[in-house]
């Protein structure tokens, strides 16, 4: 495991593809038990990442924490912002994405809905274009609202699947899914200090291609 800051309180860390953000055997708590080299440390998923999605994380320590924290999320004072590559390119360098997401839970898929009506859910997104070589686009993007495979859906039903994408798409690429989390933001949950983290994507395909 990645670590890059951790007190009594928190714990920043790089979630690897295909770990999931919840507490089971082999889930990202469970995976930093082992790295602390302590079976019974209390370790506390407050936010996720779609199993197939690496970068950054935050975990909480103790209950104290974890409920600011997750009180943060509620109240939209939780900020990220992540990476992608994503094939084609938006009309506009950067601009704002809106649509009405409907879960379908048999499915386990996200779906853009033609109007209103029940379990549909409004999606916003900005972005940014930050580089372009050879049909790829590299995009910043900041959620400002966090529906289930949010990035993906709306990327994927403009034409613009991310790079590795295989549930909202069909492609070939040799590669997982490109989406980083790349920066959050949040106030410290004892100090009340405002603190950002980031990290960059690893030097691999298909973030060194753009």
């Amino acid at each position: 495991m990645d670590i890059l800051y951790a007190d009594e309180d928190i714990l920043l860390c790089i979630k690897p593809a295909r770990v999931l953000s919840t507490d089971e055997p082999g889930g990202l708590p469970d995976l930093i038990r082992q790295a602390l080299d302590d079976p019974k440390a209390d370790v506390r998923t407050v936010h996720r990442l779609d199993r197939v999605v690496s970068g950054l994380m935050v975990l909480a320590r103790n209950p104290s924490a974890a409920s600011r924290l997750s009180s943060q999320i509620r109240e939209d004072r939780f900020q990220k912002t992540y990476l992608a590559v994503i094939h084609g390119s938006p009309s506009e360098a950067s601009g704002t994405l809106r649509d009405l997401l409907i879960r379908d839970k048999a499915r386990r898929m996200t779906m853009v809905a033609s109007a209103p009506g029940k379990g549909v859910q409004e999606a916003l997104l900005d972005y940014q274009v930050m580089n372009q070589r050879s049909g790829l686009s590299k995009v910043k993007i900041h959620l400002r609202t966090g529906r289930t495979h949010q990035i993906r859906v709306q990327f994927s039903s403009r034409g613009m699947p991310l790079v590795g994408e295989r549930k909202y798409a069909v492609l070939e690429d040799p590669c997982e899914i490109a989406l980083w989390s790349y920066q959050i933001g949040f106030f410290h949950p004892k100090t009340q200090q405002w603190l950002e983290f980031s990290q960059e994507p690893p030097d691999t395909y298909p973030w060194n291609a753009v």
